[in-house]
């Protein structure tokens, strides 16, 4: 039934049609400046890495001082280089690399951020990026890691629990197939951060649900209290990787 001015009336009555949720449905048509933002600096950290003596074809992580002084490893972590957490995920090993996240970014970038608002989808990307920097050094702590992958798959975490708040099937987005895929080639492919991967999965869907899913379940909730929430999982997400190093 459709509400009219002159009562709840059917579509073919009323000459409407009943709005479908899709995926959609779920921008608003903003533009994603963070999303765009995010690239850029990726871009911009890759051309250094160049100019600092990477090779972008063959992707090696040694060449380059801009890797030897931010990727995340944990033996400098442990020295107390702790902004290796956060700068690793916005370095890349290589022009394949940074081509395959930074197209990731853009698709789940231009879905989530005009619908859930640029505040929102940088404290998830952050949180995802954190937390798949305590994944890489919970698996992998003195293998040199780099990549966006992390908070990448925190994005698609996200998705899933942002598209079933709004009343919106995940599977209709593809977006449950795109983390099995991804999660098969973590396991099956040498020299992917497996940690990072579901580090950032598990923080990204964590973050989401603190922020649309709690407000919905606990009444009253006053409306800064899901971002200090998502805040502090972000700051366990480096007290855990501090206690492994």
């Amino acid at each position: 039934m459709t509400p009219t001015p002159v009562g709840m009336r059917c579509p073919e009555c009323s000459r409407q049609r009943t709005r479908v949720k899709t995926s959609a449905t779920i921008t608003r048509g903003d533009t994603p400046v963070a999303t765009y933002v995010i690239m850029g600096i990726c871009i911009a950290l890759q051309l250094g890495e160049m100019a600092s003596g990477a090779n972008a074809a063959a992707g090696g992580l040694g060449g380059s001082s801009v890797i030897r002084n931010f990727a995340l490893f944990g033996p400098s972590v442990a020295d107390g280089e702790v902004y290796r957490l956060l700068t690793a995920g916005f370095l890349h090993s290589g022009f394949l690399h940074l081509f395959v996240n930074m197209f990731s970014l853009y698709v789940l970038g231009t879905m989530l951020e005009p619908g859930i608002g640029r505040l929102r989808f940088v404290l998830i990307y952050l949180v995802s990026l954190l937390a798949g920097s305590f994944g890489a050094l919970v698996v992998t702590p003195h293998a040199v890691t780099v990549g966006a992958s992390g908070a990448i798959f925190g994005l698609l975490g996200a998705g899933v629990v942002i598209l079933r708040n709004r009343g919106i099937d995940p599977m209709q987005s593809g977006l449950p197939l795109w983390i099995g895929i991804n999660l098969v080639f973590s396991f099956a492919v040498a020299g992917i951060s497996i940690g990072g991967h579901i580090g950032g999965l598990i923080g990204g869907t964590l973050t989401a649900i603190l922020l649309f899913e709690l407000p919905d379940r606990v009444r009253r909730l006053p409306p800064i209290a899901p971002m200090l929430a998502a805040g502090a999982l972000g700051a366990a997400a480096v007290a855990g990787s501090l206690a492994v190093v």
